[in-house]
């Protein structure tokens, strides 16, 4: 029995990619500073799931004995469909849903690509042949694949192609029998740098004449032209794990590709020249709401980290009885449940799309919906109950050692329940959940990672049954008489006298 071990992903990641951060170019990202902790965080999912307890509950045999994700499961029933959402629920506890683009995220996207492959057949620009083919080989090498999908902001008021924009997207410039060669850039590459490939795509809508735009490929991140240019680290920049548990350990990063005429070879190219089919790839196969229901049950994971935290912060400075912060936390526990009841929901309403079993669509993006607004208001009523809590910290670790601090900070960081260690290192753990650097990406990223809100509320209208709706209006207004009563006659016009 083979399957992914951390060495492997740690090893894989050695392969002479462009990564650059700091004014340097990284010589090797699972020794860097800015990426190691996360690497091995990273890492550590796949050695989770081959522990002997773990692994049925987190595998299944692709063929041959190999066993791989159940990321990469295709559900044919509901409780296939379940039992898949039960092992990733697993994965993101481990990293408390803090890794937004795990491995189970892209994979949730190929793996609908492959589901829904009469799409690609069924446009001139589609290559049904290669999601086949890619399928397999990153399901039987478990891989973990990114994605960026978005241009570059630019003039947001212009189309891809208008001056000024068209170089910053990535294009087709040159093919032959080879391959295509693209040039430009592409972001948010979220966890690229620790991924083994990368799908570079486009989400939003093309033009008929953007087509040197409408193009789908899975590559390797260490092609010839191929530049990461990673945002700050906060990991780089967390002085211990004590002082930043979770920016130390679970910032999985950001980065802008760059293409410099890159050959991708046709094997990898899934879409080509079609904007058509560029946009049917996502919506009119799975992919997209498959990938967010993904999200959704990592957010779920984060809620409940959240809100515990919320709990375990009342109960240390004495407030947990106070009735005003009771009903706080039952609002937050009501949050929390409302995510869940969509994700449990999302599957009891799922249907069949031939023989996979999936998620409803219009309960993922109704969720999405509310996932948006919900996460600032956790972070907001976090803040309120938190006060000062999280301010008033020795500014690191070593302030403990300190023969003169040390002995003031056992007196000033008091706690009916904890030990000042152990007070500063629950609020530690607040500030970076809440208001570090890396809190506030997450905030962000909560906020916008599936776009911005006109496009998720565009999402839920369109997948909302609104003929079920409107018919209970019809039928209300149908079951009681509308008066019949005549025109009334025009009367004529009255003369004054004079």
């Amino acid at each position: 029995m083979s399957h992914k071990t951390a060495e492997d992903h740690l090893r894989s990641l050695d392969d002479g990619r462009r990564v650059f951060i700091d004014g340097e170019r990284v010589e090797k990202v699972t020794e860097h500073p800015a990426f190691r902790n996360a690497a091995r965080s990273v890492a550590g999912l796949y050695d989770f799931q081959k522990r002997p307890e773990q692994l049925e509950k987190m595998t299944f045999d692709a063929g041959g004995g190999r066993r791989v994700s159940r990321s990469w499961e295709l559900p044919t029933s509901y409780d296939e469909l379940v039992r898949r959402r039960e092992a990733l629920v697993s994965w993101a506890e481990l990293h408390h849903g803090f890794m937004g683009r795990s491995p189970d995220h892209v994979a949730s996207t190929i793996s609908a690509m492959y589901m829904g492959v009469d799409v690609f057949e069924a446009h001139q620009g589609g290559r049904p042949d290669a999601v086949r083919d890619y399928y397999a080989h990153a399901r039987d090498n478990d891989l973990y694949i990114s994605y960026v999908i978005i241009d570059p902001q630019g003039d947001r008021s212009k189309a891809t192609s208008a001056e000024g924009n068209a170089d910053l997207a990535v294009a087709i410039v040159d093919e032959d029998a080879g391959g295509i060669t693209v040039r430009g850039s592409k972001m948010l590459g979220t966890g690229a740098v620790l991924s083994n490939e990368i799908l570079v795509t486009t989400l939003r809508p093309l033009k008929a004449d953007e087509a040197r735009y409408a193009f789908t490929a899975a590559v390797p991140l260490n092609l010839a032209g191929m530049s990461l240019l990673s945002r700050r680290s906060y990991e780089g920049a967390a002085s211990s794990s004590f002082d930043y548990p979770l920016a130390s350990r679970f910032d999985e990063n950001d980065a802008l590709l760059f293409f410099d005429d890159v050959k991708i070879p046709w094997d990898r190219i899934f879409v080509h020249r079609d904007p058509t089919c560029q946009l049917a790839q996502w919506h009119d196969t799975p992919a997209h709401a498959y990938q967010n229901y993904q999200a959704e049950i990592r957010l779920l994971v984060k809620l409940r980290f959240l809100v515990g935290l919320a709990r375990k912060i009342t109960e240390t400075i004495g407030t947990y009885h106070f009735p005003q912060v009771r009903e706080t936390l039952g609002e937050l526990a009501g949050h929390v449940g409302m995510i869940e009841a969509f994700v449990h929901g999302m599957e009891a309403k799922g249907r069949h799309r031939g023989r996979y079993f999936l998620p409803d669509a219009g309960l993922v993006y109704a969720a999405q919906v509310q996932s948006q607004l919900l996460y600032p208001k956790i972070i907001h009523f976090l803040r309120e109950l938190s006060g000062g809590g999280m301010l008033m910290l020795p500014s690191t670790v070593e302030d403990f050692a300190h023969p003169e601090i040390g002995p003031m900070i056992a007196r000033t960081q008091y706690s009916p329940h904890l030990s000042s260690e152990e007070r500063v290192k629950l609020f530690k753990l607040a500030w970076d959940a809440v208001g570090s650097e890396f809190a506030s990406r997450h905030t962000q990223y909560e906020m916008f990672y599936s776009g911005p809100r006109t496009v998720t509320t565009g999402m839920a209208f369109r997948t909302f049954d609104w003929e079920q709706a409107t018919g209970a209006v019809d039928t209300m207004l149908a079951s009681y008489p509308t008066p019949d009563i005549a025109p009334a006659q025009p009367s004529a016009p009255v003369r004054r006298a004079g």
